[in-house]
């Protein structure tokens, strides 16, 4: 009897040293900028809040870092057939954790929200974040299934879309609507490159819309927040006092930066800054050219991990980085785009520089398994062809 899941690859010693280490190399100065930023910009905002405990955040990151690091090796070293053979617990896993959200007793409730679930140690965990990576492999593992269909009569995604569409619905009813949104980005964009029918997109466009509309009008907050795009100058002492003192921030670096050590008056008034808007902090300590230095740096990561998945020879793989690299690059366009102005305030964090547990942990996950992927070849289970071998980028009709 085949064992199904033998934890790691069987590949000859010789074969364990292939991994991508221009990408592991992006991986670790991403992080470690993250914590440095981390460090210069919550000091204040720690000490005033925390019984003067000005690494309160530097040290809670750390601690879930070195738990993302252990999610790391496990993804790195798993073998690809039994990621895919286990991505069915993983999204029951999920999905579980995501309904405890609606438990009280089990959840926090943080701005009229619950997106947590109640952790040891006074720590919590988002199970949305978590979704960003069952989203992915289980697309991916659905796809690489019905590529193994010959009669391409007989492949079928209504059944991907129902549990699509069932992931990003529980994230939303979390009151949560730009993770939803963002999931939603996410799987429209591994349907697309799978090769799914062009004709799939128009319905569900028409239908998403005016759903949409309906979304974000029945919430206060998220019509202040178009408002607040559309019109930058008002509401400066309410809806628009994040963006605006995020700008004057970025501004105030100038081209070499203000420093370290001093001159960062305008992280005092920025609410929260370690959070979704520690951009702001990077780019007033390091100014223009630390701007530059960061979006090279997120280049180099892109480059690296498209080109993996690109070059992968097993499709379940490919798939699977593609989505991880496609969610770590998208969420830092996005969340950078928030904090210049060029783009709603959405509540996306900066993976490896906001602070949280829940997103720390999951983006090292993802980064294990592209680097798992850049370490396949023709000795792993299962080869395939490259996954853009077969797709006609005119057509895209192969599912």
């Amino acid at each position: 009897m085949v064992n199904k899941y033998n934890f790691t690859a069987q590949r000859p010693s010789e074969g364990y040293h292939k991994c991508d280490i221009g990408f592991l190399v992006a991986v670790l100065l991403l992080w470690g900028l993250g914590i440095f930023t981390m460090f210069f910009c919550s000091q204040n905002y720690a000490a005033r809040f925390f019984d003067n405990d000005a690494f309160y955040f530097v040290k809670r990151q750390l601690v879930c870092s070195a738990v993302g690091f252990v999610l790391f090796f496990i993804f790195l070293f798993m073998d690809m057939k039994t990621m895919k053979n286990a991505v069915f617990y993983l999204v029951i896993i999920t999905l579980v954790l995501c309904a405890l959200t609606f438990i009280k007793p089990l959840s926090i409730e943080k701005n009229g929200a619950r997106r947590w679930i109640k952790m040891p140690f006074n720590f919590s965990f988002q199970p949305s974040e978590l979704v960003k990576l069952t989203l992915v492999l289980y697309l991916s593992s659905y796809f690489d299934k019905q590529f193994e269909i010959e009669n391409k009569e007989d492949r079928d995604v209504l059944p991907c879309v129902g549990i699509f569409i069932g992931m990003v619905a529980l994230v939303l009813f979390q009151k949560d609507f730009s993770t939803s949104f963002f999931l939603t980005i996410i799987g429209v964009l591994l349907f697309f490159v799978s090769g799914s029918k062009l004709k799939w997109f128009f319905p569900f466009m028409l239908l998403a819309l005016p759903l949409l509309f309906l979304i974000i009008t029945s919430e206060q907050y998220r019509i202040e927040r178009i408002i607040g795009f559309l019109r930058p100058n008002e509401g400066g002492a309410s809806f628009n006092y994040q963006v605006n003192a995020a700008k004057n921030a970025i501004t105030a670096g100038g081209i070499w930066g203000a420093g370290i050590g001093r001159g960062l008056s305008k992280l005092n008034s920025i609410p929260e800054v370690q959070a979704d808007y520690i951009f702001a902090g990077w780019s007033e300590a390091m100014g223009y050219v630390g701007v530059v230095l960061y979006f090279c740096l997120l280049g180099f990561f892109g480059w690296r991990g498209y080109r993996t998945s690109f070059k992968c020879p097993n499709r379940f793989a490919a798939y699977g980085s593609f989505g991880c690299v496609s969610v770590i690059l998208l969420q830092s366009i996005i969340n950078c785009m928030v904090v210049c102005g060029l783009l709603p305030s959405t509540g996306i964090p900066l993976p490896f520089f906001s602070v949280g547990g829940s997103s720390i942990m999951i983006t090292l996950a993802m980064c294990g398994f592209v680097l798992n992927a850049s370490r396949c070849d023709e000795m792993d289970d299962d080869p395939v062809v490259p996954m853009f071998e077969e797709i006609n980028i005119d057509t895209l009709t192969v599912l």
